[in-house]
């Protein structure tokens, strides 16, 4: 094999609708890692949708000798592309060695390793551990002092540094973004990424930080960094910011941290990194209340002045028990969420707010009550996003978590498991097939969902826009049930938005 020919593909398969995906942040900050060390490709199944990817890795693997075959695995959509393609690749390849890693292997670690076509599950940070993983097996040993891998040998799970379960190993220590190489843009043809978005007709994105300093029992970011959280410095972000409207003509970007507004100091020197650099943006990030109401009013204004058009919040519930039997922790509250809500309203930035309805113990009562508090939102800021999910458990553990595995939850046990096609339904929270949950709360929420995103439709679409004549007829006919309440069986609005294509950002995303 010469350099020209890849030791190692990473892959990332389908989870984007057309139009919509996004440059693969976690495989361009891990292949960062072993540039100009081992020669590699990245293939996106998210581009040219109608390529039958496996095929072409396979010829891939047999043409050029690819050793090592690397996905990275979100739950959901992507869980079902990547088991597709995994069964056919090992199929036709049974001699490469396939890698799972992210945030499904990162909550699901044992389900991945005891899978007869998973060769290695990294769960954890994956920068260093990826790299010393491939150093490993080229020597031909067995990665047993590689921090956070998992594998099965002889049907019993193994762990690096021990014979124990992974979650009791060490993971890699996270590194600090402002010591991570650039990505390596080049491996990829960026322009293919670069999509209109309501924030501006050419659109890319970022992931400038690691974690999260608060440990919600709800969230899958816990198990990868335990409440810690460091970010690339605002002259770094300005910098790239720069390159990146340089390069490919930008006018908007997406930061997709976990939690992009922390630290106020860095959000300032990136606000003020765009106004020395004369670079006109419209961006959006992700945040929480409590944070968010701490900034100062000159803070904001900065914000406004350079272009953040949006921020994401999880809002979480309209009951300030329920986000306590969360653990959101710091200082959430429901009037907080009320006040910072009216406080964006004269800064002209867009709120977008996240619930999770229907929580354990008393799932009717919590949905209900956060139904109540998404109207007193929209009466205070009409122009506020608003995202519901129904409450689904990650296996970190917490009340809720206890409280469903009482009632007799249990997660897949294999990948069959996870992508057949109840589970599927479950994962897109289309099926009240959970014990937690019944049928006609399910369908109270659906219907709930469908009559406010008809009376308040959301300013994210692309083919939609605000004062168009189908956003005007979709809040006439919405208008009398979400006055007056009346939510149950709206078939005149779901089959507009299905003649509208309307969209939901927490679907198709924006």
């Amino acid at each position: 094999m010469n350099a020209d020919q890849p030791l190692i593909i990473f892959y990332n398969a389908q989870c984007a609708k057309r139009g919509f995906q996004r440059l693969p942040a976690a495989i361009l900050q891990v292949a960062s890692f072993i540039e100009d060390v081992y020669p590699y490709e990245i293939i996106d199944g998210n581009l040219a949708q109608d390529t039958d990817y496996a095929a072409l890795i396979i010829d891939r693997i047999r043409q050029a000798g690819v050793r090592y075959l690397a996905f990275s695995v979100m739950p959901g959509p992507q869980l079902a592309s990547t088991v597709a393609d995994l069964r056919t690749i090992k199929a036709a390849c049974p001699e490469v060695t396939t890698i799972f890693g992210g945030y499904f292997p990162l909550n699901h670690y044992e389900t991945c390793a005891r899978d007869a076509d998973v060769d290695y599950v990294i769960a954890g940070p994956a920068e260093t551990a990826f790299r010393d993983l491939i150093a490993c097996l080229e020597r031909g040993d067995q990665p047993v002092d590689v921090a956070g891998i998992a594998w099965c040998e002889e049907e019993i799970l193994a762990s690096s540094s021990s014979l124990q379960p992974v979650r009791q190993n060490e993971k890699q220590e996270y590194i600090n973004p402002n010591e991570l190489p650039r990505y390596p843009y080049h491996r990829l043809d960026v322009e293919q990424y670069v999509v209109p978005t309501f924030l501006g007709s050419r659109t890319l994105s970022h992931h400038s930080s690691f974690g999260c300093p608060f440990l919600c029992n709800f969230c899958a970011v816990v198990s990868l960094a335990n409440g810690r959280w460091k970010g690339e410095s605002g002259a770094r972000l300005g910098e790239l910011a720069e390159h990146m409207v340089q390069q490919w003509q930008i006018n908007a970007l997406e930061f997709h941290d976990n939690n992009f507004f922390t630290s106020e100091s860095r959000v300032k020197a990136f606000c003020e990194e765009l106004l020395t650099r004369k670079l006109s943006l419209q961006w959006w990030g992700e945040g929480r209340p409590d944070t968010l109401l701490k900034y100062a009013d000159e803070t904001w204004e900065l914000m406004s002045r350079t272009g953040l058009k949006m921020i994401f919040f999880g809002a979480e519930s309209g009951s300030d028990d329920t986000l306590k039997q969360m653990n959101k922790g710091g200082t959430q509250t429901t009037s907080g969420v009320m006040e910072l809500v009216t406080k964006m309203r004269r800064f002209n930035i867009i709120p977008e707010l996240s619930f999770i309805v229907g929580n354990p113990p008393e799932p009717d009562r919590d949905m209900r009550q956060t139904i109540h508090f998404i109207r007193r939102i929209k009466r205070a800021n009409p122009d506020t996003e608003i995202i519901i999910y129904r409450y689904d458990p990650v296996p970190i553990g917490g009340e809720m978590y206890d409280e469903v595995t009482r009632l007799g939850f249990t997660f897949p046990t294999t990948l069959e498991e996870w992508v057949d096609e109840r589970w599927r339904k479950i994962q897109r929270r289309t099926s009240a097939d959970v014990p937690w949950l019944t049928s006609k709360e399910q369908a109270y929420l659906a219907d709930f969902q469908t009559v406010l995103n008809a009376q308040f439709p959301t300013s994210t679409m692309r083919h939609i826009k605000p004062g168009s004549w189908q956003f005007h007829l979709l809040k006439a006919v919405s208008g009398l049930r979400y006055h007056s309440g009346w939510y149950r069986f709206p078939l005149e609005l779901k089959w507009l938005q299905k003649k509208f294509a309307y969209q939901r950002p927490e679907i198709s995303g924006f």
